[in-house]
C-alpha cells in the first residue's frame, strides 16, 4: 500500500464522532482537502482531519496554512504513510507537531481474540444506540478501566481505552476490548478502526489489530481577536 485511502479515514471520523457525541464533521474545501469536526474541548476547540494527503502532499499545505491563520484552537490531524514529508509541510506552515507517534489500525472483529476480566474485577456493559460502553470495576465498585465503541454499519470506531494507573498490567485493557469487540458483533459490525496513542499500540497489536499509518497531529499558536 503506497497511501492511506481517504474513505478509510472517512469512516473512522464518522465513527468518531458518533462515539464522542459530536456533530457531523464538515467537508472543507472544493477540491475536500479535508474533514473538520467541533470538539468542543479546552485546548482543542476544533479539529481538522487531512484525508488527501498521501495522493496529493500539497492539500496538506494548504489545511495547515488555514489552521495557522486560525482564531480558534485547531489541532491538524494527518493519517499519512510519508510522515517526514507531512512533518515539513505542517512545520513550514509554522505548526508545532504535538504528536508523530500515534497509528492509524484497523482489525476484522470476526477474528478479535476474547479475553475475560480476572477476579475482582466485574464487567458493566451498556449500549444506547450505536454507542456502547464498557467499564471494569474492581472490588469497592471504583471504575479500573473503560472504553467506547461506536457501530456505524459494518464499521466499529473504538475510543477513549484506558485503565486507571493503579490496575495495569492485570489484562483489563484487553477485557475492554474484547467486550467492546463483542458488543459491535452483535451490531452487525465486522471491521475495526481506531487510532492508538504509543501507549496503547502493543496492546492493538497483540489483539490482532493492524497498523495502516503513522498519524501525526499538529497545532498553531491563536491569533488574538482585534479590538
Amino acid at each position: 500500500m503506497t497511501k492511506i485511502e481517504p474513505e478509510l479515514i472517512r469512516r473512522w471520523l464518522n465513527g468518531w464522532t458518533v462515539a464522542r457525541s459530536l456533530p457531523e464533521a464538515e467537508l472543507i474545501g472544493p477540491a475536500g482537502d479535508g474533514l473538520r469536526s467541533n470538539c468542543n474541548q479546552p485546548g482543542r476547540e476544533v479539529e481538522v482531519f487531512a484525508v488527501r494527503a498521501d495522493e496529493d502532499p500539497e492539500s496538506v499545505a494548504r489545511l495547515a496554512a488555514a489552521v495557522a491563520a486560525t482564531r480558534q484552537t485547531t489541532w491538524l490531524t494527518v493519517p499519512t504513510l510519508r510522515a517526514d514529508t507531512v512533518e515539513a509541510v505542517v512545520g513550514a506552515a509554522g505548526l508545532e507537531l504535538l504528536h508523530r507517534s500515534e497509528w492509524f489500525m484497523t482489525t476484522d472483529l470476526t477474528e478479535h481474540p476474547q479475553h475475560a476480566p480476572t477476579e475482582p474485577y466485574e464487567r458493566k456493559v451498556r449500549t444506547e444506540g450505536p454507542v456502547t460502553v464498557v467499564s471494569l470495576h474492581d472490588a469497592s465498585g471504583e471504575v479500573a478501566a473503560r472504553g467506547t465503541i461506536a457501530v456505524v454499519g459494518a464499521d466499529a470506531i473504538a475510543d477513549r481505552i484506558e485503565t486507571e494507573e493503579a490496575h495495569r498490567r492485570r489484562g483489563l485493557g484487553r477485557a475492554v476490548m474484547s467486550a467492546l469487540a463483542e458488543a459491535a458483533l452483535s451490531q452487525g459490525a465486522r471491521t475495526g478502526l481506531l487510532i492508538a496513542s504509543a501507549e496503547g499500540q502493543h496492546l492493538y497489536a497483540s489483539l490482532g489489530w493492524r497498523r495502516e499509518a503513522d498519524v501525526l497531529i499538529a497545532g498553531g499558536p491563536v491569533i488574538p481577536s482585534q479590538g
